[in-house]
């Protein structure tokens, strides 16, 4: 069975010519500076220029405009006057950066089109400062005492690694200062327009302790309103049907009304979340320094972050809870210092995280019953509550609730070391090169119940009902209009379907990155990494036949496994309480291999740089889980890694102190991409193959104009992704029992399944999905004074253009293309001395830009009942900030 599968959208490009236009309007009202351009303007630049950022993209620190990569840095004051608190917050702001998700903790991030839809493995790399949390599904780090955020654009596996392959995300924290007392709270008071309030309040402090040791603390508290409704569905499905399973026949017994009384809500997708940050800088001596710190958070969101258009505008028919609760904590230390004359850095980390999350699952059960008759057998069960007489005269007459929900309990742990060295300055060269060590471990606890179904009447072909007896069948008698089912229906508890599974991963590198002045304006940069990375599976997924077969889908090797049969009682507990040990179990894939990376930079002037960028990342394949066809086990061959190579040449410039314009053009070639694919007559069940090749064509700007006190500020990325060569479906061979893709998509001996497995899922040209072709933000903001206070008054645009919403063309026709959208915000605030009050809106004109759209199980079977998660609604408040 597959299970919630993300899906994006898009198309619609009205309207943003004219805001394009902006660029064009900035480089014409700078043009008169451009002839300015002997030494003493470009020193006066150097002097008095636009605020320096310095980043350490490169593990070294630098100001931005010098890095010969294309990259955004968002600085705190950035951060500030957009209100950021989240990740989806900041992943709107970068204009390369698109992302897709169900809600908070549950969104990744992709760059440049580069949207993986399989693979175990992130494609964006990660960071809170200098250690990854890459891992599915990122944790929702809360943006406060933060220095800046970096987001560099492209493969970035020389110095970041294998969760690198479209870009990599940093979150620099503050540090520690010695020899300094200072302190800030912030407080807001907020609501969603046409939802509810909420609120929040934060603050930090830094003390010194003695001439060599410092502390800082922050701490926060959040409460985020709801905006969606979980309305009543007056006996209607989203749909306009009458909400009644039939479950395939007309007999009352065998049919279920549904009723979400309970679950009714209003604004019922709140967000409650606490956390901290604890942080100690030592120095003992000079040229030392060490940095332990610790960050903890909890985030408990209940509700849905989507909303179904059959049912309303942000409004959904929930007919079970739906709650997460993500608690994480991230120590780590880094150790900076120097052997001889060489710097050394250690940084060393270990991440924790538990995730519980309840879905509501209903859906899923709706989608199944519209099959009737073949696929009702799992839904009909009745409660002994209601069952009356023994034997052959047995009769039941409480039907169970069929619908399903989801629990899960996942943890996460993480273990990383990186130790790196660099050159003496003296040397003619400057080296940075070291080791990595990461070990990840994923416990995965997935439940896909109907609650009751652990303790539901049954019935033996003798007539008996002993619920210990596992030949026994359950469900509702053939004599009384169902189809009764052998076995115990639940694998464990009220569990249909679990999956539980423990995923170990070790990754290993050597790397080294060098710059070479080949003259003193012209600089070569080359790197490369050597990596070596483990996966191992060990566990169960699939149902109760499938965990009694001896050739169950949890035998990788396809030998005898699984659980005995017959099962007594006690070997049934032991056995379907999963998480295996046995070799026979186990899923392992490994794989080595090296990125590089050559750069070229030249210093054409003072303030001004060009230059050309090569670089690779990878993302490692896995080994797929066999799946059973018709009674039949088919082994699934590993997928292959996939690589992506990037050409990217661009320049970085600053004009007369009050024009600054970076841009960049760019090819990336990107091989084999992991996508995971339902194969025909597997009831559901999916696997990861590889789709194919791929290119992306784009461009990325960014530009800043200061004219008196008015700033202007625009980025924008447009990128156009597409598949080149077709991309052959997936089918099952009945002649030697495998999965496979079709060779030159034809489908040969392959099974074609009912309805028939397409040859071709996606043709040569397609759209690659998810990412608008252009996304882009700009930026008007006023700065005075007013009687002796200062005042800035802001507006900002966010656009983008629609986007497909899945590879495959006949599952991207199900649910379409999303348009594209223009939200617009504002800001004012007056500081004086150091207090600080700030009035936003957000979204103002409450636009209902849809990011991504969901599906409860595969497209192919719940395009039906799918739901589009939009960019947040209209949303103001009032912020009040203090410093000493």
């Amino acid at each position: 069975m597959t299970r919630t599968q993300e899906r994006h959208s898009g198309s619609n490009r009205a309207g943003f010519i004219r805001l394009l236009g902006i660029t064009t309007m900035l480089a014409g009202m700078a043009s008169p500076a451009l002839a300015a351009d002997d030494q003493a303007t470009a020193a006066a630049e150097e002097e008095k220029g636009f605020e320096e950022i310095i980043v350490t993209a490169t593990r070294t620190a630098t100001s931005i405009q010098k890095v010969p990569i294309s990259m955004q840095a968002l600085s705190a004051d950035t951060l500030q006057q957009r209100s950021v608190k989240g990740l989806t917050d900041f992943a709107q702001l970068i204009p390369s950066v698109s992302f897709a998700g169900l809600g908070p903790g549950r969104t990744e991030v992709y760059f440049r089109g580069i949207v993986p839809a399989g693979g175990a493995y992130p494609a964006t790399g990660y960071y809170l400062d200098d250690i990854s949390i890459n891992v599915n599904g990122l944790p929702d780090v809360h943006v406060y005492d933060v220095e800046r955020i970096e987001a560099l654009s492209g493969p970035q596996g020389t110095l970041f690694g294998a969760g690198s392959l479209a870009g990599t995300i940093r979150v620099i924290t503050n540090k520690p200062k010695i020899g300094e007392f200072s302190g800030g709270m912030d407080l807001e008071a907020n609501k969603f327009g046409k939802g509810d309030y909420g609120g929040q309040a934060q603050g930090f402090i830094n003390i010194p302790i003695s001439e060599t040791l410092a502390i800082r603390a922050m701490g926060y508290y959040r409460k985020e309103g709801g905006y969606v409704d979980n309305v009543p569905n007056n006996g209607l499905f989203n749909d306009g049907r009458p909400a009644v399973l039939a479950l395939g026949d007309d007999n009352p017994l065998t049919s279920f009304t549904l009723n979400n009384a309970r679950q009714a809500k209003n604004n019922y997708n709140s967000i409650d979340e606490v956390g901290g940050r604890l942080s100690l800088l030592w120095e003992p001596v000079e040229g030392w320094s060490f940095n332990p710190q610790i960050t903890a958070q909890r985030q408990i969101s209940l509700g849905y972050f989507g909303f179904d258009p059959k049912v309303g505008d942000l409004q959904v028919h929930d007919y079970d809870d739906t709650r997460q609760d993500d608690k994480w904590y991230q120590a780590q230390a880094t150790i900076n210092g120097h052997i001889g004359d060489f710097d050394v850095v250690s940084a060393t980390g270990y991440f924790r995280r538990n995730i519980k999350l309840l879905n509501d699952y209903t859906y899923y059960t709706v989608a199944y019953d519209s099959f009737g008759p073949g696929y009702e057998s799992y839904l009909q069960f009745f409660d002994k509550s209601g069952c009356t007489g023994s034997g052959a005269t047995l009769r039941c007459s409480k039907l169970l609730n069929p619908t399903q929900y989801y629990s899960g309990n996942r943890n996460e742990y993480i273990f990383t070391q990186e130790l790196r060295f660099k050159t003496p300055s003296s040397w003619p060269v400057d080296i940075t090169f070291g080791g990595f060590y990461q070990f990840q471990k994923n416990e995965i606890n997935d439940n896909y119940a109907t609650r009751g179904l652990g303790d539901v009447a049954g019935y033996t072909e003798s007539g008996g009902g002993d619920r210990a007896d596992f030949a026994t069948s359950f469900g509702v008698p053939v004599d009384q209009g169902g189809s009764m089912i052998l076995g115990t229906p639940a694998v464990k508890g009220e569990a249909f379907y679990l999956a539980e599974q423990d995923r170990r991963t070790r990754d290993y590198a050597l790397f080294a990155e060098g710059h070479y002045n080949i003259t003193p304006t012209l600089k070569l940069t080359g790197g490369i990494r050597y990596f070596w990375t483990e996966l191992n599976v060990v566990g169960f997924a699939g149902v109760a036949a499938s965990a009694q077969n001896v050739r169950s889908s949890v035998a990788a090797t396809l030998q005898p496994g699984g659980c005995p049969t017959p099962l007594s009682a006690t070997e049934r507990l032991t056995c379907f309480n999963t998480n295996f040990s046995r070799p026979d179990h186990q899923l392992i894939y490994r794989e080595q291999g090296e990125t590089h990376k050559v750069a070229l930079d030249w210093q054409v002037a003072p303030g001004k740089m060009v230059y050309a960028n090569y670089s690779t990342g990878f993302r490692p394949g896995g080994q797929g889980r066999p799946l059973r066809i018709g009674g039949q086990v088919y082994a699934v061959a590993p997928f292959r890694s996939e690589d992506l190579t990037n050409f990217e040449i661009g320049f970085k410039t600053t004009w007369n102190n009050i024009f600054r314009f970076n841009a960049a053009i760019y090819l990336e070639k990107w091989n084999d991409l992991q996508y995971s694919v339902v194969v025909a007559g597997a009831q559901g069940a999916g696997i990861t193959g590889n789709a194919g090749n791929a290119e992306v064509k784009g461009i990325e700007f960014d530009a800043d104009l200061r004219l008196g006190k008015f700033t202007i500020s625009t980025s924008g990325s447009y990128n156009d992704g597409k598949l080149k060569g077709n991309f052959c479906n997936f089918a099952a061979n009945a002649t030697n029992l495998t999965i496979g893709q079709l060779a030159d998509c034809q489908i040969g001996e392959f099974v074609p399944g009912n309805p028939p497995t397409p040859e071709v899922a996606a043709a040569d040209g397609t759209r690659l999905p998810r990412q608008p072709k252009f996304k882009g933000t700009t930026q008007v903001r006023y700065d005075t004074t007013f009687s002796k206070m200062d005042l800035y008054i802001q507006g900002a645009a966010n656009y983008q253009t629609g986007a497909t919403q899945d590879l495959n063309t006949d599952l991207n026709d199900l649910l379409g293309n999303s348009a594209g959208f223009v939200s617009f915000d504002f800001s004012a605030g007056i500081k004086k001395d150091k207090w600080t009050v700030d009035l936003f809106i957000q979204n103002a004109f409450d636009r209902r830009g849809i990011l991504t759209t969901n599906t409860f199980c595969s497209i192919s079977i719940c395009s039906g009942s799918s739901r589009n998660f939009p960019i947040r609604p209209q949303f103001f408040g009032i912020k009040f900030g203090q410093r000493f």
